[in-house]
């Protein structure tokens, strides 16, 4: 049990408590709880707060991932371009969520490459570039504990990036891009589901990321509060400019808020394009998907 003096922040003795060394604490140190400060494995290199590349650009090459001899990932060929916002929709079980921890690096490969920001993120040959991601889980994954301005801006505490003035100024900027101005004292027990979503984003945003992705973001959550969430996401798209992917089985929230979307079947993406595109695709596994998830559209041809 932790002492009550205990010197350490709330964030390490959380990841003492429930990693003591094992793999579980590892992925918690790597996301800390939901956020993650670079991608530079191995150093403690500090990237400058401002420092933003604005977007980031992904290129997956010939992905591959079994488990048990079942083989979930199958020669996944995929560019994602800076700033671009880019959804994965599927059934359950067809890979999507798997591709994303390979992305963030939860998990490992059997074969094939990823790139971010032209970088092979699995080589050990050259030094990672300096860029930072972040991502918000489908749970929304917040400190109960903590008021919704500590769960803010937790992540700029915790690396000591700025002073307590600047982190204030931050938490609050970042709480009215997603229209939660003036809650930082509310205690995340009276949230709504719709609003733990959204500050979770607000703390993803707190480290100025590059990259930010969405772990089935509307789970839970009713349609219009879906509605609601994608027009955050919209929103933050005009105001600043990072690269999205959003793991989601909701296809009218993907379609309506993506520059494009990749459609994943039994472990592999049968077809990319924008919504349209999408909508108007004539392979068969699109079309069943899209008629038995959204009625009506089936037939447009606008």
């Amino acid at each position: 049990m932790a002492d009550k003096q205990d010197p350490r922040s709330p964030v390490t003795r959380f990841l003492g408590a429930l990693g003591n060394g094992t793999q579980i604490g590892d992925i918690w140190t790597k996301l800390s709880h939901g956020f993650t400060a670079t991608l530079m494995e191995g150093q403690d290199k500090q990237i400058s707060y401002e420092d933003s590349h604005g977007g980031i650009g992904i290129r997956i090459e010939s992905l591959n991932k079994s488990f048990n001899g079942n083989q979930v990932l199958k020669e996944i060929n995929l560019e994602i371009l800076p700033g671009e916002t880019f959804s994965l929709i599927g059934p359950s079980g067809t890979g999507k969520s798997v591709l994303l921890k390979h992305i963030v690096k939860l998990l490992e490969p059997d074969s094939g490459k990823i790139f971010i920001d032209g970088h092979d993120i699995h080589s050990q040959e050259s030094s990672p570039r300096n860029y930072r991601y972040s991502m918000v889980f489908q749970s929304s994954a917040l400190f109960n504990s903590l008021t919704v301005g500590e769960n803010v801006g937790l992540w700029l505490r915790e690396k000591r990036v700025c002073g307590e003035k600047q982190i204030r100024q931050i938490i609050r900027e970042k709480l009215s891009l997603v229209g939660l101005d003036g809650k930082e004292e509310m205690r995340t027990s009276e949230l709504s589901g719709g609003m733990r979503k959204r500050v979770a984003i607000a703390r993803s945003l707190a480290m100025n990321p590059d990259l930010i992705l969405y772990d089935e973001p509307t789970a839970e959550l009713d349609p219009v509060t879906s509605d609601e969430l994608a027009r955050v996401i919209i929103n933050l798209k005009e105001k600043v400019r990072l690269t999205t992917v959003i793991v989601s089985h909701d296809l009218n929230f993907a379609l309506y808020l993506s520059d494009r979307v990749g459609m994943m079947h039994d472990g592999q993406i049968v077809e990319i394009g924008t919504p349209q595109q999408i909508k108007q695709s004539q392979n068969p596994i699109v079309r069943n998907f899209i008629y038995t998830t959204t009625k009506g559209i089936k037939g447009e041809d606008n």
